[in-house]
């Protein structure tokens, strides 16, 4: 990049927020269209292991603060896809679990996720995308604490 003219090509930075835009809007569409959210499809994916989970450790897992998972997690009740219970050790806290409506319902944005994977792959090769996600997973190091992951 020179001072006395714009850079020949947009910084990679720049150039990555923009594909994340567009490919989590196209996501998020397509699970609108399965009868869910990015937000749906992260909750009942973090749950879909099974038992029960506090919803302190969800909030984590999903990436978000814990008002912004209460206004998901009412929703997703609403719906009969999740049910809270209070924690008897701590009358505050809540154990979050899937129903078997929101069993079905991860299955079926499952399927959505899995098409549009093949779809945002296009085609790229397996390797292509092992070096993609290595390559992604280098450039969060470098804008992060964590540590590249094997």
């Amino acid at each position: 990049m020179s001072a006395s003219g714009p850079p020949s090509a947009p910084p990679i930075g720049f150039v990555l927020s923009q594909v994340s835009k567009a490919v989590a809007r196209a996501f998020d569409d397509a699970m609108t269209e399965a009868g869910g959210s990015l937000s749906t499809w992260l909750v009942l994916r973090s749950l879909m292991p099974g038992g029960r989970q506090p919803q302190s450790e969800l909030a984590q897992a999903v990436g978000v603060q814990g008002p912004t998972l209460t206004h998901h997690l009412n929703g997703l009740e609403r719906e009969g896809l999740i049910t809270r219970i209070r924690d008897a050790a701590d009358r505050r806290a809540h154990q979050v679990a899937l129903t078997s409506e929101g069993r079905a319902r991860f299955l079926k944005l499952r399927q959505t996720a899995e098409r549009f994977d093949a779809r945002l792959r296009g085609d790229l090769s397996d390797q292509e995308v092992d070096l993609l996600r290595d390559l992604l997973q280098r450039l969060r190091a470098h804008v992060t604490e964590e540590p590249p992951r094997p």
